[in-house]
């Protein structure tokens, strides 16, 4: 028997709060195609819509201005902060206030007396704004897509024996995810459930109408919003009424709903007990690569990922009994969790493995699949500690686990604390480096194996902090990302490196010039036409340019980076994929991209004068280069025995300190000089 996708709603859902008209406008809106969560009562509206996912929050302001203005301002921000249609009904006689409710944040407006017809054009018309500001119909969809992804759904076709569940409510309850069978829903709903349900159902199916039904699972109380469809079929979504941690009075980020950083903050103050023997612990969760699913997705997607990301980490706190706790979004794609006092490391480390697990779960949007992974840096906290302390120590947790090469968790005691403070101050330095022209480039040579000569230069970034002194690319770049600065940082050398290079001498002209590009700057789709204007801008010739891919960085959409790079090699540049060999895409970037050249990473260099072994990985890395037509690099070259080995296997080109370290271009001038004179005086 054929079963209707649970997820596939045709429309994205109305949050509607209406203090004297609810039941009516949720049918009128209900026919017009839209499921509904629908309120009676202003409290917890901000909490309600945001976990609705709806894009449209309608007030009903009608014979009650004053509370509908109350409401709008509650709702405001919210809307706001996730791009949402904020409408307004109120009665005509109000339509001279409309002032007080564009202050409040009101996006649209509708004035009594209207029909059902023109309740739903205008809804379709704070939809359509929904969507624009999403960056359009794709977005909009992809948007939509991930926050139903996240919903606690289920779907029935009356006189069926089985019900299908999505993803989410099938790991609430405990069940499979797809069609499980009527008895299996009993239990789960319980006694008070099934009875509310059956008289539910009977409502709907006697007037079509959208209706809801409460009762209590798993220790908090939860609604079910019906719907029929046209087909006869019932969906049933799910809210949770009670909001799902106790957040202490916490302030809220406008966008996810849970507590903001300056919340989080105020419940570990009030939480932390200087004189108790067990303290606080605060779990600090870094999502790796959101700027650039950010950046290939869209930013309306982007926030609904962010969205759907703090759905997973509050039920997968409350499914673990962690109570009390806080759980909250400190910026970016950064959140917390706090427990209360009497949590055991090992309690912590459970909970930071279930909070992994439930990330890595592929977030679903239209026909891709999006897939995260985060790092979790833990606290416990120590006699004298207040909120900042644990909150400096969780970062340098989680500050050394993004450097490591296993693992995700790391904990900390308060040994972290100076490397915390270090982490904090770069992050807050790095915006202000780049006015302060703190950000050098330096250039290595890449030498010509066969002859000797040096024939190009990578510009590689470092920079000169006036505290710490000389901090070298590795360092500079991982500061940016964390901080959600990499794509600035990326074009900023970008343009010094170009700039710098055209305005070299005749003895520099003919050298090559390589710079870096990031999986970040390839999630934009526009980057071809901005890097090929800024080349064109500072007259850096194209023939003598290379843009190099870091391996180790995800590119998220491989088709589309190929065409951005397709552009750039048709007007006369060269790629090159770096680091070949550190990270676990190695394969698809050689398949998918088009590249010129492969740049094999120093660890890959030293095994040349390893083992047998490790000399058979290396000469099979340079004979698939060969075999796919691409010429190989190989950094970090620095003695002789090493350079006849990788000339012995068939190299094109290396780096390292056997020619030269990274040096400044008066330095460049002088080293080039010296090496053609050098091959010059070889060659006879």
């Amino acid at each position: 028997m054929a079963r209707s996708d649970p997820q596939a709603v045709a429309l994205p859902p109305i949050f509607l709060l209406s203090f004297r008209h609810r039941d009516a406008l949720a049918a009128a809106a209900g026919r017009g195609g839209w499921p509904v969560i629908a309120a009676r009562r202003a409290g917890s509206a901000e909490h309600r819509f945001r976990a609705s996912g709806a894009m449209v929050a309608l007030v009903d302001a009608r014979d009650a201005f004053d509370a509908g203005v109350q409401a709008t301002r509650q709702l405001g921000p919210v809307a706001e902060a996730a791009g949402a249609g904020l409408l307004v009904l109120l009665d005509r006689a109000d339509v001279t206030r409309l002032d007080a409710l564009h202050a409040a944040g009101a996006t649209h407006y509708l004035a009594s007396p209207f029909g059902e017809v023109e309740l739903i054009e205008t809804i379709r018309f704070a939809v359509r704004h929904a969507d624009r500001l999403a960056g359009g119909d794709r977005a909009a969809r992809n948007r939509l897509a991930l926050v139903q992804g996240e919903t606690e759904s289920w779907h029935w076709r009356l006189g069926d024996g089985s019900v299908t569940l999505t993803p989410a409510l099938a790991r609430r309850i405990g069940c499979p995810e797809g069609p499980v069978g009527l008895r299996t829903v009993a239990l789960a709903l319980g006694r008070e459930g099934v009875a509310n349900l059956r008289r539910a159902i009977a409502r709907l199916l006697m007037n079509r109408r959208p209706t809801a039904f409460a009762h209590e699972m798993q220790g908090g109380r939860i609604a079910h919003h019906l719907h029929i469809a046209r087909d006869g079929s019932v969906t049933g979504r799910i809210e949770t009424l009670d909001e799902p941690m106790e957040q202490g009075g916490a302030r809220r980020d406008a966008l996810t709903g849970l507590a903001d950083a300056e919340g989080l903050r105020l419940w570990l103050d009030a939480t932390v007990d200087r004189s108790a023997t067990t303290r606080p612990m605060l779990l600090l969760i870094g999502l790796t690569r959101f700027d650039i699913v950010n950046a290939a997705h869209g930013s309306a997607a982007g926030d609904a990922l962010l969205h759907a990301v703090a759905r997973r980490l509050e039920r997968a706190v409350a499914d673990a009994g962690a109570y009390p706790a806080c759980v909250a979004r400190i910026a970016g794609g950064e959140f917390a969790v706090a427990l209360g006092a009497g949590t055991s490391i090992a309690a912590a480390r459970s909970l930071a493995e279930t909070l992994v697990a439930a990330i890595a779960r592929p977030f679903a949007t239209g026909a891709k699949v999006i897939r995260l992974s985060c790092h979790i840096g833990i606290a416990a906290g120590e006699a004298g500690d207040d909120a900042a302390a644990l909150l400096r120590r969780a970062g340098a947790a989680l500050e050394e686990v993004r450097g490591a090469d296993t693992g995700a968790i790391r904990a900390l005691d308060a040994n972290g604390e100076a490397a915390a403070v270090h982490r904090d101050r770069l992050e807050r330095d790095l915006r202000d480096a780049l006015a302060r022209n703190e950000i050098e480039l330096l250039y290595q040579p890449q030498v010509s194996i066969p002859t000797g000569r040096i024939i190009g230069v990578e510009a590689l970034a470092r920079w000169r902090h006036p505290e710490f002194g000389a901090l070298g690319a590795v360092t500079l770049f991982s500061v940016a990302e964390r901080s959600d600065y990499l794509v600035p940082l990326s074009e900023h050398v970008q343009r010094m490196a170009l700039t710098q290079a055209a305005a070299w001498g005749q003895g520099l002209a003919h050298l090559r010039l390589a710079v870096n590009v990031t999986a970040a700057d390839l999630a934009h789709p526009d980057f071809a036409l901005r890097f090929l204007a800024l080349v064109e801008e500072t007259g850096f010739p194209c023939a003598n340019l290379t843009v190099k891919i870091t391996e180790s960085g995800l590119i998220e959409d491989l088709g589309e980076a190929a065409g951005l790079l397709s552009d750039l090699r048709a007007a006369g540049l060269r790629v090159a994929v770096d680091d070949f060999g550190t990270g676990y895409s190695s394969l698809a970037y050689l398949k998918s991209l088009p590249l010129d050249y492969l740049k094999i990473d120093k660890r890959l260099a030293d095994d040349i004068a390893g083992s047998p072994r490790d000399r058979v990985v290396v000469r099979g890395v340079i004979e698939m280069a060969r075999s796919l037509g691409l010429a190989v690099i190989v950094e970090g070259v620095e003695s002789e025995a090493q350079l006849g080995l990788l000339a012995a296997e068939g190299c094109n080109y290396y780096q390292g300190f056997l020619c030269s370290p990274p040096v400044d271009a008066a330095a460049l001038q002088r080293l080039v000089a010296q090496n053609a004179q050098a091959v010059r005086a070889k060659l006879g």
